[in-house]
């Protein structure tokens, strides 16, 4: 009778929506990863590459020692038919880090879902790295994990992604943790380096990019805005805190958590010109990406004005444009809402899902409240990853991965049809 009861009570708390039973092992350390090369000043470190445009990328890559910043590239290896020249730069914090040369060169045009190779610093250079290009038709396919850092879990995790062939990533802020340490951000770039220098890496910022100290250092974001630099005036923005893209049949609007966002700032403004300006008929579907989420059931950063405030000022905007789903990191777990609008289901509202489940050292967020809110339709306090794959102009398929050790296992995932489609939500 005991054995029948429990598993009433556990199907009762599946299909309520509630979080599932799963005895997560506890945080593991973070890692400290040295230069491969620490004998050549020249050679690239930190590699990584963005989105610039309909038909560029900017590679991104440290030395040590001064270079002069190009980039020669090819569709075969070996063969380097372009090449293009960028800039350089160097920051420093408080009075004992001075970061290596950091190095930016955008290439192209280039042709979609075409590999490249690429060499950091010219045809001289010892490394040969290669990424794809986005296709220029469906399906697309995004990978979307947060709150990163640098400790064993982040390293699983994007090991994980890695065996899934997508096309873009997408971070919804918090990435290395480095928490005004800034030989962090050099171990989180090696880390990430794998991935990040074969597949454009879309990426906000969060509260742990802030670093800002009082008296000591008074600016914010000098580490982020140096060392992942987005394509923020090709959207008319005028700060690297807030953006747009577009990958074929989608436009991506990455908002920012930690800068003005009240109506009338300028974040406000760009958003309305931004929202005004999409062709559904070109891009069909339409993403938002913040760091503090807007729903969240979780006991986790509950009432923090980055969520709360920036709710009410820009909500009503996302909802009018029909934005069909939005992405926040902050809490350390997984939820999917159902479509909302002013916190109550609402068929032409976006879905709402939280992934700040990287891996950090921090830790997960272990505690929801209880009993769930109807709009809450999985929750999990697990590590894990999610893969998006947008499959034509109306239809989409979501799942989250959880992060089971040397296996990614999924646990969750929803087709979703896009509010263009839907003849009630017609803008």
């Amino acid at each position: 009778m005991v054995k029948v009861l429990g598993l009433v009570a556990i199907l009762l708390i599946v299909l309520a929506g509630n979080v599932l039973s799963y005895d997560r092992p506890g945080t593991r350390k973070n890692l400290v990863i040295h230069p491969s090369n620490e004998d050549d000043p020249t050679s690239p470190d930190q590699v990584h590459i963005s989105l610039v445009g309909p038909d560029k990328m900017r590679i991104s890559w440290i030395t040590q020692g001064s270079i002069m910043p190009s980039v020669v590239y090819g569709t075969v290896s070996g063969k380097y038919e372009g090449s293009a020249n960028g800039t350089s730069s160097t920051y420093h914090y408080l009075l004992i880090y001075r970061s290596g040369q950091i190095n930016d060169v955008v290439i192209g045009p280039l042709k979609p879902n075409t590999v490249y190779y690429y060499k950091c610093g010219g045809p001289n250079s010892t490394q040969e790295f290669s990424f794809r290009t986005p296709p220029s038709k469906f399906p697309i396919k995004f990978a979307v994990s947060g709150d990163l850092g640098t400790s064993e879990w982040t390293k699983s995790t994007l090991e994980h992604v890695s065996k899934w062939d997508h096309d873009v990533f997408i971070l919804p802020g918090d990435l290395s943790y480095a928490n005004s340490y800034q030989p962090l951000w050099d171990t989180f770039g090696r880390l990430v380096q794998p991935l990040a220098s074969k597949r454009p890496w879309m990426v906000t910022h969060g509260n742990h990019e802030l670093e800002k100290i009082p008296i000591l250092h008074h600016h914010t974001f000098t580490a982020y805005n140096q060392r992942w630099r987005m394509p923020f005036e090709e959207s008319g923005s005028t700060s690297n805190l807030y953006y747009s893209f577009n990958v074929y049949g989608v436009h991506i609007i990455m908002l920012g958590s930690y800068t003005d966002f009240e109506p009338g700032s300028e974040q406000y403004q760009w958003l309305e010109n931004n929202l005004k300006k999409i062709d559904r008929k070109t891009t069909p579907w339409v993403v938002a990406v913040v760091h503090a989420p807007w729903y969240n059931s979780n006991e986790a950063h509950q009432g923090e004005k980055e969520s709360v405030k920036m709710k009410e000022s820009m909500e009503t905007l996302l909802y009018k444009a029909r934005v069909d789903l939005v992405f926040a990191g902050h809490v350390h777990a997984y939820e999917r809402f159902s479509r909302v609008y002013q916190d109550k289901f609402d068929k032409c509202g976006p879905v709402y899902i939280n992934i700040g489940d990287g891996g950090n050292l921090e830790g997960l967020a272990r505690k929801y409240k209880d009993p769930n809110h109807e709009i809450s339709m999985f929750r999990e306090a697990n590590f894990g990853h999610g893969q998006l794959v947008v499959e034509n102009a109306t239809h989409a398929h979501w799942e989250w991965q959880r992060n089971d050790d040397e296996v990614s296992v999924q646990k969750d995932s929803v087709w979703l049809t896009s509010l263009l489609a839907d003849s009630s939500c017609k803008i």
